[in-house]
């Protein structure tokens, strides 16, 4: 699977690198910058983009925005996000763009090495993979919620459900019944008026529905 990697720090740059490329990805270009960044997909093509939030010339939000180009430019791309904190309203833009193929992630908080390759192959995969913080901030908004109609365990699931987790991984974590997350996941669709499709995506839906008002 081949990838494209954007950080600006060398020594993460190059240890990200050879992370990848141990784990089974190929990075066919690694860039400093976000217009090196959109000019290495143009040519490569990849299968993954990564890339961090920060990059020059300012170091604020050039990766983020990258990311949206990205996500916009090729929607069948699957673009994972690593930042040091949670860019609420760029998270927002980047999930509304679609609910599929998509990461974010906390570099503090990746404490393990199978863990950020796992939640890459899911992203690679057609799936999502967001960290727990960044789906809290996301639940947050003001005025009406219509996650007030779950039930506290319900909220539970559908935090698990953000973060990519399978009805097995949710059952694990809680520990709970099949039959039990089954009943949840249910609940969940039909609080939020998701009716049935023939996809997984009403699974991240379920969360992010809110952020398409």
């Amino acid at each position: 699977m081949r990838v494209v990697l954007a950080e600006d720090s060398v020594l993460l740059r190059a240890g990200l690198t050879k992370l990848l490329n141990d784990g089974g990805f190929e990075v066919v270009a690694a860039v400093s910058d976000a217009e090196t960044l959109l000019a290495a997909v143009a040519e490569q093509k990849p299968d993954v983009v990564v890339l961090d939030v920060r990059m020059p010339p300012t170091h604020t939000d050039e990766g983020i925005r990258a990311a949206l180009v990205l996500r916009r430019q090729y929607p069948d791309m699957a673009v994972c996000v690593l930042s040091q904190y949670v860019e609420e309203r760029y998270a927002r833009d980047l999930m509304s763009l679609g609910t599929s193929k998509v990461g974010y992630l906390l570099k503090d908080r990746v404490a393990q090495v199978s863990d950020f390759l796992d939640a890459l192959h899911r992203v690679a995969d057609g799936g999502t993979a967001l960290d727990p913080e960044v789906v809290e901030q996301l639940l947050v908004r003001q005025g009406d919620d219509p996650l007030e109609r779950l039930t506290p365990r319900e909220q539970d699931v559908l935090r698990l459900m953000a973060e990519g987790r399978s009805n097995n991984g949710i059952t694990e974590i809680l520990r709970v019944s099949h039959s039990a997350v089954e009943k949840y996941v249910t609940n969940i669709f039909m609080k939020l008026d998701l009716p049935p499709t023939d996809t997984d995506h009403r699974r991240v839906l379920a969360v992010l529905k809110y952020l398409r008002t």
